[in-house]
């Protein structure tokens, strides 16, 4: 690790390095992303531009920064960066990815067996299992908790490729709740409809926010002997570090849960509008008067004659005598 300058504002927008196994993540995941778009161009389907912009930059973008910045390089040295890496890749970067919409991109995208074999996946017993809401968010709690307080983290800080496991595995947790949340394919209960869906991401935001809760008022440090012969002479003392830590991971789980149930009220809200257009639809075409096949009788006739023809009042009688409508009538 060597000896690292103090970590200034500066630092930490300048500072980076290659995470290769990262990079090739991102590479795969942005290479298939684009592929689906390319494939739906060459066939004259549009894909919406936001959805591309979302997953490149909030979800792939989001990657890369907690992989490959200042984060990354100070993540043995101090506990606060490492804090908030983890928590940018299971909460922000799984919201990034689902707003991208890979699922239904895929299913549109793949020809159609492959496409099949994907929808049968997605509704299969394991996924439906792993991707129920509570089951999920249970993953996720679990995975935080695991981290932090069993050997798993202070391990993975002295083996490479176990920290690189690490990030693959707070990523997928995260993933298993919030992307089938956004998806608009089917990937959840019939019973999970929008108002459900706003619930549990209103519940995930409090359950999120737990791990930090814990970090920031625990007695026992975390990694306390890897970070006590690391800590640089700069750096805070290592009980302050995990309490900065704490506060930056309750900090980031709240602030994205506002945009994680904003996208699920836009869901909910167009998926309303279409709902009403379907229906206006469809009573414009039950409504339609078809021609009659026979001379109307005369209730049916009185229903459709103007009202002065109709009445017995004062009025409509003065009209008849005069042989017209009231003015401006045609």
């Amino acid at each position: 690790m060597g000896s690292l300058p103090e970590l200034t504002a500066g630092r930490l927008l300048s500072t980076w390095q290659v995470d290769l196994p990262a990079l090739l993540l991102v590479g795969f995941l942005g290479g298939l992303y684009g592929w689906g778009v390319l494939r739906l161009r060459r066939r004259g389907e549009r894909w919406p531009v936001a959805r591309g912009v979302a997953f490149a930059v909030a979800g792939l973008g989001t990657l890369v920064v907690a992989t490959m910045s200042a984060l990354a390089v100070y993540d043995r040295v101090l506990f606060w960066p490492a804090a908030l890496q983890n928590i940018l890749l299971d909460l922000v970067a799984p919201l990034g990815l689902a707003l991208g919409d890979p699922l239904r991109l895929a299913l549109r995208a793949l020809p159609a067996p492959h496409a099949g074999r994907l929808r049968r996946a997605m509704t299969g017993r394991l996924v439906g299992l792993l991707t129920f809401p509570l089951v999920s968010t249970a993953l996720v709690l679990a995975t935080e908790l695991a981290i932090y307080f069993t050997p798993y983290f202070a391990t993975a800080l002295r083996v490479g490729p176990l920290h690189e496991l690490m990030y693959l595995h707070l990523l997928l947790a995260g993933s298993l709740f919030v992307v089938p949340v956004l998806t608009r394919e089917q990937a959840l209960p019939a019973w999970c409809g929008h108002p459900v869906r706003a619930a549990l991401v209103f519940l995930d935001g409090i359950v999120d926010a737990v791990p930090g809760i814990v970090v920031l008022t625990h007695g026992t440090l975390i990694a306390g002997a890897w970070y006590g012969r690391h800590r640089p002479v700069w750096s805070p003392d290592v009980r302050h570090d995990q309490q900065v830590g704490g506060g930056a991971m309750i900090s980031v789980a709240e602030l994205v849960a506002l945009p994680f149930l904003l996208a699920v009220l836009a869901q909910w809200s167009r998926a309303e509008r279409a709902g009403t257009a379907a229906l206006d639809r469809r009573l414009d075409r039950e409504l339609i008067p078809a021609t009659p096949s026979r001379p109307p009788l005369q209730g049916e006739a009185d229903r459709v004659r103007p009202w002065w023809e109709t009445e017995d009042g004062e009025v409509a009688r003065r009209l008849r005598r005069e042989g017209q409508g009231p003015p401006g009538y045609p």
